[in-house]
């Protein structure tokens, strides 16, 4: 275009981003002016609480960031389009509508937004221009325009998509909307009954995949999953801390974040597994001698029920109780409300014989009595005892004989001495009762097993997991039983397994999550990490022995420097100071005993630092062990010898292949050890 051109469209696209603000935030005010009476419309108090949350959750979900561009992009649909002839359409992360309710900004989830990310000069889609947009701190700054009807498409050549790619990132994760490539489109607007796995290489945006499927499905089925729930399970806090703000940024305001350590809490963690112990818990052969347990209380009827009722003495003999059950025990019910329907068919009996002598039905009242006689209690206490899941673990670690005909053709008698060690200060310390006990992390996830066998628990319409490699079979199943009705997403990198219990092969993983028919797809164009960091980190493949394709990078700038130095804790001081003259976070990873004493040296340095505690500390340095930082990103990553990083663990290499592929700007490498084999 013309200069004088270029300047009269980016004022008039200026003054529609102005005019659109404002409309959202009149959005804004018309929801708060309604919560603000909203108890005065409402009929009843039940009405007023529930119209109080949808008006609260509205104004929540139409705050403005000033700093975040309101639409990113723009479609102009062609004249002999059938759908949209001539109309042109912003397209952003919320809808935002003027005052007669027409669209300024469309939600980049609708159906017609489709066609910013999967219209090419190959197949338009209708759309004679696509426009993108860049912006600095939230003010619109150029555009660009891709002529498809012409055959013009910039694809990963646009120099606004280049630079949004590559932009600097400091604090937490951000959308990906303006970005979203075809392949990652695809996966995003995938159909809610569809379970996927994500076989995603470093930096091919897998993680932003999962949480966009997530808004999108929330978007498309607002009400179905509001009642149901989305959840979001990620591999530790400083991870999900990393990602929270990325639904928010999008509107979605009700979706809940987890660790699997958070799923399964049903106990306090105080004792440590050693690494043989832990290992059998996490074992998908758990699963059986716990079912078997569980299985061992139900008895068999040992004599008639005789009830006292007034007047009149009911009894059932053991034949029908007998039939009960075994009738019962059939249905394969969870514990818990087998025990009730056992109740509910004994006190039926009673009901029975009370109608047949008095020729009508008794109350409610006597029904409830019935149910708490003490010939039915004792009964039930009987044949099916109360049972809650510590009890059910506690039982089964102080009674050695227990265990062993629970696990009896399934763990050996080793396996079975290692589920309590008998070294001090070491592994579960089984108490006098439950309570009393110590529980460890796998105890806790085996207690949450025995639950799922007792009670019937809930569910969520939709499950996104990240990092999923590490899970362990047992980890899988208590995510599982929260996805048993609803579908997955399933997000991580096989060569990124660091868990000792890590799979090879994503079917197995699958096959224990309950969807093991999801398809696998892999991402390997990596948009973040730079070629030069990730062909770097590419020679720990071979190494890793895991089939997955090597990630290819887009990206051609960045850097990458390895260097032997003498002096460690100097040396890193110096490259975080260099580091800090450019833009961008930056992260010293290390081996995790090795975090204090870097960080000290920064800090005597006078260089402010923030930690995997509190990675929000306001500091740009932050100081990581290598064991948390999967998942996460920083602009420049200095990792400090990753020979101790590889001899701190038995899966050290693939710790290593985490570490590395941190970096999307550049990455130091600092050594006074050798190189592991690999990067030499």
């Amino acid at each position: 275009m013309p200069t004088s051109d270029l300047d009269t469209d980016l004022a008039a696209e200026r003054a529609h981003l102005t005019a659109s603000r404002a409309a959202l935030r009149r959005m804004r005010e018309r929801a708060e002016a309604l919560f603000a009476t909203g108890d005065k419309v409402a009929g009843d108090a039940y009405t007023a609480e529930q119209l109080g949350r949808h008006l609260s959750r509205r104004v929540a979900e139409l705050a403005d960031d000033p700093s975040t561009p309101l639409f990113f992009g723009r479609l102009d649909f062609g004249e002999a389009d059938n759908d949209h002839p001539g109309r042109r359409y912003h397209v952003g992360r919320r809808h935002v509508t003027d005052d007669l309710g027409e669209p300024l900004v469309l939600d980049w989830r609708a159906p017609v937004s489709r066609s910013f990310y999967r219209a090419s000069a190959r197949d338009p889609q209708g759309v004679a221009v696509r426009r993108r947009f860049g912006f600095s701190h939230g003010a619109l700054t150029s555009f660009e325009d891709e002529h498809l009807d012409r055959g013009e498409e910039l694809g990963t050549a646009s120099r606004i998509l280049t630079a949004e790619i590559e932009r600097p990132r400091v604090g937490p994760m951000r959308d990906i909307v303006a970005t979203i490539q075809p392949e990652q489109d695809e996966l995003v607007r995938a159909d809610l009954a569809d379970s996927i796995c994500v076989q995603g290489a470093p930096g091919t945006g897998k993680t932003a995949v999962g949480l966009h499927r997530a808004a999108y499905l929330l978007y498309l089925h607002r009400e179905r999953l509001r009642r149901s729930g989305v959840l979001i399970v990620g591999p530790n806090r400083a991870f999900l801390s990393y990602i929270a703000a990325v639904l928010p940024a999008l509107g979605e305001v009700e979706v809940e974040q987890a660790t699997v350590a958070d799923l399964v809490g049903r106990v306090p963690v105080r004792a440590v597994d050693p690494p043989a112990g832990a290992a059998v818990k996490h074992d998908a052969r758990m699963a059986e001698v716990l079912r078997r347990a569980i299985d061992a209380y139900v008895g068999e009827p040992a004599e008639p029920i005789v009830v006292s009722d007034g007047s009149y003495r009911w009894r059932i003999g053991l034949e029908p109780l007998h039939r009960l059950v075994q009738q019962t025990r059939a249905e394969g019910l969870p514990y818990a409300v087998g025990r009730d329907r056992v109740r509910a068919r004994v006190v039926s009996l009673l009901q029975r014989q009370a109608e047949a002598r008095r020729a009508e039905s008794p109350s409610d009242a006597w029904l409830r009595r019935m149910g708490r006689a003490t010939p039915v209690t004792g009964f039930l206490d009987a044949v099916w005892p109360a049972l809650t899941p510590e009890g059910l673990l506690h039982a089964l670690y102080a009674d050695p004989d227990r265990l062993a005909t629970a696990a009896d053709g399934l763990l050996t008698p080793h396996e079975q001495s290692l589920l309590i060690p008998s070294s001090p200060g070491v592994g579960t310390r089984v108490g006098r009762t439950a309570k009393a006990s110590r529980w460890t992390a796998a105890d806790a996830v085996l207690i949450d097993e025995a639950a799922g066998l007792i009670e019937r628990p809930a569910g969520y319409g939709h499950v996104v997991v990240d990092e999923a490699q590490d899970l362990s079979p047992m980890q899988c199943r208590a995510i599982a039983r929260r996805s048993e009705h609803g579908s997955l997403t399933l997000l991580g990198d096989l060569a990124q397994a660091t868990a000792p219990w890590a799979a090879s092969d994503w079917r197995e993983i699958l096959h224990h999550l309950g969807k093991p028919d999801a398809p696998v797809v892999p991402l390997t164009i990596g948009f973040r990490v730079p070629a030069a960091v990730l062909a770097f980190a590419n020679r720990l493949l071979p190494a890793l022995a895991v089939d997955v394709p090597p990630a290819e990078s887009l990206r051609g700038d960045g850097a990458l420097e390895v260097r032997t130095v003498a002096d460690l804790s100097g040396a890193t001081v110096a490259e975080v100071r260099a580091a800090l003259a450019h833009e961008g976070s930056v992260a010293v990873i290390t081996a995790d005993d090795a975090v204090d004493r870097l960080r000290a040296a920064l800090v005597a340095a006078g260089i402010e630092t923030a930690t995997a505690d509190d990675p929000a500390g306001g500091a740009r340095v932050t100081v990581m062990p290598a064991t948390l930082v999967k998942g996460l990103e920083y602009d420049h990553v200095v990792v400090v010898e990753p020979a101790a990083i590889v001899a701190a663990e038995p899966r050290g290499l693939h710790r290593l292949y985490v570490v590395l592929t941190r970096a999307v700007s550049r990455l130091s490498v600092l050594h006074a050890a050798p190189l592991p084999a690999p990067l030499r």
